[in-house]
């Protein structure tokens, strides 16, 4: 296929492509803005090379933990003579709301302990009214409201669902003393006494009885929000959407993104002083023959587009470090960064991602958001992916920029093989894992919508396409995901977060559909 990007490397974004509909690439729908979304405060940004080698070995930030603050809620309730003086529940006494504090402590630590992404739980707070809630030192700090509703006013629960922060309300049936509100968080307080839904948060989703997953796994949904909500990146050629000018728009009114732009006429003097600096090159030199050491690295292309990877690489470190971010995007990755670099750019985004970094290809900012958020969830690199068209059970995704430590822990397998459409340059094809789930989001081109399925890796060929490729199987008829296959680009990581992803996208709000 060939490529019809022919951008002059001087210019700072993305233009829309004015190809006849006839000779469309599927690249030739990711058009470029004209708005100015941050023009980088390194308007003044000269090639350092102390600077570039220092952030070559700088590790990755990790996410950001999730502050959580319990909160007990209850009453202690007075005997009345010849009249009903007690709500329902299991703690009337200050006492026994002493020793419901000790069992969520002994219940917060193998929560803590279970965890596979960072949470910070606060000291418990009792509050048998919301000022004692409120006025709780550290309640300002917390990120999510974790509210063990065992009685007290229903001021409580609507005092912490206007907070602005994230409530799970928590309620006992059989894991100790019942809670009252374990009778009424429906009637009285979801639906206000009607027979709908009238609180203007909270929902059904927000409730959970006895299970300690349960609570994990909203944890770790929230988690992922918080860390996908104002990511700050870079993007390299300005931000553009596939068939959607206003992609970068909708991802920062709706995502609250901070992207700030490297034009190429910033870039090519970067990379031309990084390409005639002896220590960088030896640097990068030396990083890619470690990496090609790797017996399950089989090298087919040229090496010296391997090297000039890992120096593009190194630069792009250096200009994250500049703007005090660890995400990017390159913006007409099948043109303009070819001639300044000496190589392609997928092989230096896949070893971004590897390194903990997020890094996106196409400036698509259509689909950069779901990845955002199915990094932060899941703590693994994402594959940002070309869906084909489901048939016979499976799908095929393919791009040239596949992570090879899909898992978040192994490298997998790969061949280094030229870019595809241009058969210039190094992309993995990486062999990512026979029979691993994976979880498949589908976002709108308007943010409205985002779709969802859970599939398994069944086979990573090597067709005349997109270099990393797998086929993906599912149990759902082929025309329910044909049907429902909005915008274009895909986001996929390994494991089931169907649920997670649900569950923050509502927070935004995005509409989800998962298909079963």
């Amino acid at each position: 296929m060939s490529n019809t990007h022919n951008h002059d490397a001087s210019q700072c974004h993305a233009h829309c492509c004015q190809s006849a509909a006839s000779s469309l690439t599927r690249r030739d729908f990711l058009t470029g803005t004209g708005i100015a979304i941050s023009a980088l405060a390194m308007s003044n940004l000269v090639y350092n090379s102390a600077f570039a080698a220092e952030a070559a070995l700088q590790p990755a930030p990790n996410r950001k933990p999730l502050i959580v603050k319990p909160v007990l809620a209850y009453e202690t309730p007075t005997r009345q003579p010849q009249t009903s003086w007690r709500s329902w529940g299991g703690i009337e006494t200050d006492a026994q709301a002493n020793e419901e504090v000790a069992r969520i402590n002994a219940e917060l630590a193998a929560l803590k302990q279970q965890a596979d992404f960072p949470v910070t739980f606060l000291p418990v707070t009792l509050a048998k009214s919301p000022d004692q809630m409120t006025k709780a030192p550290d309640y300002a700090s917390a990120d999510t409201i974790l509210l063990y509703a065992a009685g007290g006013p229903q001021a409580t629960l609507e005092t912490a669902e206007k907070s602005g922060k994230n409530v799970i309300f928590f309620l006992r049936h059989r894991s100790g003393p019942v809670y009252l509100w374990y009778e009424i968080i429906s009637p009285r307080y979801l639906h206000q006494h009607t027979d709908i839904l009238s609180t203007k948060k909270a929902d059904n989703n927000d409730v959970v009885v006895d299970s300690q997953p349960e609570i994990l796994w909203r944890l770790r949904s929230l988690g992922g929000l918080k860390n996908a909500l104002g990511t700050k990146m870079v993007a390299i050629g300005g931000p553009g959407g596939w068939a959607t000018p206003n992609a970068p728009e909708l991802a920062k009114a709706k995502w609250k993104l901070d992207i700030e732009t490297v034009s190429y006429r910033q870039l090519t003097p970067i990379l031309a002083a990084a390409l005639a600096d002896n220590a960088a090159i030896a640097l990068a030199t030396d990083r890619a023959n470690k990496y090609l050491a790797d017996p399950s690295v089989k090298l087919e292309t040229d090496k010296q587009f391997v090297v000039n990877a890992f120096l593009l690489e190194q630069v792009f470190r250096s200009l994250m470090q500049k703007a005090n971010c660890s995400a990017m995007t390159i913006n007409d990755c099948m043109g303009a960064i070819m001639p300044i670099s000496k190589t392609t750019a997928c092989l230096t985004l896949s070893l971004l991602n590897d390194a903990g970094f997020l890094a996106f290809c196409e400036s698509d900012f259509v689909v950069i958001p779901s990845g955002l958020l199915l990094c932060g969830i899941s703590g693994k690199p994402h594959f940002l992916n070309d869906p084909t068209y489901p048939h016979d059970g499976v799908i095929t995704l393919a791009h040239c920029t596949g992570p090879r430590k899909m898992d978040g822990k192994n490298l997998e397998p790969a061949r280094i093989v030229t870019h595809f459409e241009s058969d210039y340059g190094a992309s993995p094809k990486v062999e990512m894992k026979k029979g691993t789930k994976v979880t498949n989001i589908i976002p709108d081109f308007a943010a409205n919508r985002y779709v969802g399925f859970l599939g398994e890796i069944v086979e990573a060929p090597f067709l005349p396409i997109c270099r990393c490729q797998i086929e993906v199987a599912y149990k759902i008829p082929d025309q329910l995901i044909a049907q429902n296959m909005p915008g274009f680009h895909w986001e996929m990581v390994y494991g089931d977060y169907m649920k997670e992803t649900g569950y923050a996208l509502k927070k935004i709000p995005i509409a989800w559909q998962a298909l079963a």
